[in-house]
């Protein structure tokens, strides 16, 4: 087992691998910039070094800041967490060259599914559904000529993308060239390649996702499906466990599917696979996260695995504990994200939390960084904790989430506590009918309901 890790991340995902190697008997390093000095993967950590000041371009993005870090403390592998560093390919290569173990897959994987465009052609040779699509267009002209072939609505995504950046939706021709370019400009910025690619769009999509695990001898597990459904501007915001929509069938034959095609890319690590469901629910191929996903607790909280546990173990080099005929769904989980945000227009919150209590009791666990007093800086992602709740079936869950949130406290900043509140309470949602616009109209609902 390793002898040291520093952690490459910030907030509730730095703390929550500090829990894990603490459990495993690691010590930590932990690296902030100097808006997080009093953070508290800072605190609970063995060591911490400063990297920068609260850019992220000149902190959690310093690729040669963080490798320094590492060889000034001795660390012998890196964590990368979620966002930032996690899918940079770059990153994972110089932790190669600098002798220090990259706590995920390998540099090529990376590359390959990172490129959206090139993972879809991967993944359709490896037997995936995928939705028909364009290679990379890089004029309008192309982009209409492409958008005829495959017909509209069409998806103009970022091949580099995520979180919803490069990502519009074209349903005429005519709208097509303003929303190509602005896409591509979305995509520079927020990647540093403005490639993108057009894909057949699903008017009323559900968006499920399947947990894998793989290690060095090529054996590979799923863990089942979550559904991510509920969200805001193509980001999630309520996810759960599993989901209502997947019979034991599809789980199956999908999950199959999923594990046969990531033994054959060499996967190692965990990842998550992600579909889009159309209303005859059959999946399509979306795209891969290499790395532990936001909403990894609700898998854990079915499974009653340690995901970060096993991420670190898998990194040196021990095999899978288990088998995918003993991995077993209990209950049902579900994980609201609590963002810093107007619950109204989403727009960031920033600023200190004046009160702060967490919610406990049977069945309820909260991921977070945040405290009383604490700053929320301006800089960073909105979220400041998941919430997560388990029960004996859907309904269970549901009721358990509503007194959860009820006795949710953070004063000082909005959170989007409000808006998750009406979700659990709407009739649509307890039903299991809804798909990924379910937000927008729910939120511009002219009969006045939540």
């Amino acid at each position: 087992m390793f002898k040291k890790i520093l952690i490459a991340n910030r907030g509730e995902i730095a703390l929550r691998i500090i829990c894990a190697c603490k459990e495993l008997g690691i010590p930590t390093v932990a690296v902030y910039s100097e808006a997080d000095r009093y953070s508290l993967h800072v605190r609970f950590a063995d060591e911490a070094v400063c990297i920068g000041p609260p850019r992220s371009t000149e902190s959690y993005l310093n690729i040669a800041t963080i490798i320094s870090a590492a060889e000034i403390t001795g660390a012998e592998a890196i964590h990368p967490g979620y966002g930032f560093l996690a899918e940079n390919p770059k990153f994972a290569e110089v932790c190669e060259t600098s002798n220090l173990t990259f706590i995920g897959p390998t540099p090529e994987v990376i590359q390959l599914m990172g490129d959206k465009n090139a993972a879809r052609r991967r993944m359709a040779e490896l037997n995936l559904p995928i939705l028909p699509g364009s290679e990379v267009v890089a004029t309008v002209g192309d982009a209409q000529r492409e958008a005829e072939k495959i017909g509209f609505p069409v998806m103009i995504k970022a091949s580099a993308g995520g979180g919803g950046r490069g990502m519009r939706v074209a349903r005429t021709a005519g709208e097509l060239p303003h929303l190509f370019e602005t896409a591509r400009n979305e995509a520079q910025a927020a990647f540093g390649c403005p490639d993108v690619y057009l894909e057949k769009c699903i008017e009323k999509p559900r968006h499920i996702e399947f947990q894998v695990l793989g290690d060095h001898t090529g054996k590979v597990v799923h863990l089942g499906e979550r559904e991510c459904t509920i969200q805001r501007r193509h980001q999630k915001i309520v996810e759960e466990s599993p989901s209502s929509q997947v019979d034991e069938k599809l789980r199956r034959e999908t999950g199959a599917k999923v594990v046969r095609a990531l033994q054959e890319i060499g996967y190692t690590s965990a990842g998550t696979v992600e579909f889009l469901m159309d209303e005859n629910r059959q999946l399509y191929f979306l795209e891969m996260n290499t790395r532990i996903q936001v909403e990894h607790p609700v898998t854990e909280m079915v499974t009653g695995l340690d995901l970060v546990k096993l991420q670190i173990q898998i990194a040196a080099g021990a095999s899978l504990p288990m088998e995918e005929e003993t991995v077993a769904l209990r209950g049902h989980a579900i994980e609201c994200r609590i963002n810093a945000e107007n619950p109204h227009t989403f727009a960031p919150s920033a600023g200190k939390i004046t009160g702060f209590h967490v919610p406990g009791g049977i069945g309820v666990r909260v991921d977070t960084a945040a405290y009383s007093e604490c700053v929320i800086p301006p800089y960073y992602d909105s979220l400041i904790a998941k919430l997560i709740v388990h029960g004996h079936d859907r309904n269970e869950a549901i009721q358990r989430m509503k007194r959860a949130l009820d006795m949710f406290i953070v004063e000082g900043i909005s959170t989007s506590i409000p808006v998750q509140q009406k979700i659990m309470a709407d009739p649509d949602f307890c039903a299991g009918d809804f798909d990924t616009g379910f937000l927008s109209r729910f939120s511009t609902n002219a009969s006045g309901r939540p």
